[in-house]
């Protein structure tokens, strides 16, 4: 089958400038350029291509990588971004320079796509939802550090602040400062305070928004995944027919193991870590509750408590952790495909049923 592409454009994106390299179809460097990083500059040099429909554009992943694409694919360009934690060709050299990088990205675009590890963007709707759920997490994130300096500091004034949740450390601790302390700790409180009535702000938005993603009812009953997991989840991965299998979804998540297998040596080394690392946190966090006192009996806490044993092992019970994160992933992504009904016990039930069966 004849191949309509004539031209091959790598685009190596920068904050303030990207570069570009053309190719030919038979692999020559027919053009070299430097643009803006606007709107203006991007339309500018695709002007000069009259048959969008015969150059195909190529790029890494990135803050801009998103607007460009979305452009390019509307003008009529074939469009790939490559998976830049997965493209170790163009970063993995002692000669790194924007303008090869652009080269690298075209003559591999060229070449074969699949060696782009092509990515698919979310939407601008859900980008726009996910940017609530992020923005939670920066104030949450920075609430932490914020705790963690205000103990620290009265540690080292030899007194300990008691134990309590985050939400309510500005209020039960102000007693507890030292006197001394009190004129560098007390603005501190104050900020954790106004930070935690935020973070509740964004928790009902939250709950607002899982009113709009119907999906998140039933991927809710689910101990230990309230409305920030279900949420993220299917925004993160907006659409569940990407998948084929839901088991795929714990690789996109990074959170299955590495491997180093050569000759006779096999090793299984830690989780990649790939994919969306906030929604692996939430994951993982979901994944402790469930295991945790609180968390219910169910086939996810039974697959767990297999695998850590007695509990004595930190090695095994943090295997077991990531394992119910892993599972729950798929048993979420299942859930949401197919739209069955949640049972906890659907393991159990059924080799009872089968025991029934064969008495």
């Amino acid at each position: 089958m004849k191949c309509n592409i004539k031209f091959v454009v790598g685009l190596d994106l920068g904050d303030k400038k990207h570069d570009i390299c053309e190719l030919n179809w038979d692999g020559d460097k027919t053009l070299t350029d430097k643009i803006k990083n606007d709107v203006k500059s991007l339309n500018s040099f695709f002007d000069r291509y009259k048959k969008p429909f015969e150059v195909r554009v190529a790029m890494e992943s990135g803050s801009s990588s998103a607007w460009i694409s979305d452009i390019l694919k509307i003008r009529g360009f074939q469009v790939y971004v490559g998976n830049a934690r997965k493209m170790r060709a163009i970063w993995d050299t002692d000669c790194k320079t924007d303008e090869r990088d652009a080269e690298m990205i075209a003559r591999i675009a060229r070449f074969d796509l699949k060696l782009l590890h092509p990515i698919t963007h979310r939407s601008a709707e859900a980008q726009m939802d996910l940017a609530v759920i992020k923005a939670r997490d920066g104030i949450v994130r920075n609430r932490t550090v914020l705790v963690n300096e205000v103990r620290g500091l009265v540690k080292n004034a030899g007194t300990r602040l008691p134990s309590c949740s985050a939400d309510s450390f500005a209020k039960k601790v102000k007693e507890f400062i030292p006197e001394g302390l009190k004129p560098a700790l007390l603005p501190l409180l104050m900020m954790i305070e106004a930070q935690t009535k935020l973070i509740h702000h964004y928790d009902n938005v939250i709950e607002k928004l899982c009113e709009k993603y119907k999906e998140t009812e039933t991927l809710r009953k689910i101990t230990g995944v309230g409305p920030l997991t279900a949420l993220g989840f299917i925004l993160t991965l907006e659409d569940p027919s990407r998948f084929s299998k839901s088991r795929d979804v714990g690789p996109y998540l990074g959170l299955v193991p590495k491997k180093d297998k050569s000759g006779n040596i096999d090793r299984t080394l830690g989780i990649t870590k790939a994919g969306n690392s906030h929604q692996r946190r939430l994951l993982v966090g979901a994944a402790q509750y469930i295991l945790g006192p609180f968390g219910k009996p169910c086939d996810l806490r039974r697959y767990g408590e297999r695998i850590a044993g007695d509990g004595k092992n930190k090695i095994r019970k943090r295997k077991a952790v990531i394992a119910v994160a892993r599972k729950l992933a798929v048993l979420l992504h299942h859930l949401w495909k197919t739209e069955d009904k949640y049972d906890p016990d659907y393991k159990l039930n059924s080799k009872r049923s089968k025991l029934k069966k064969a008495a």
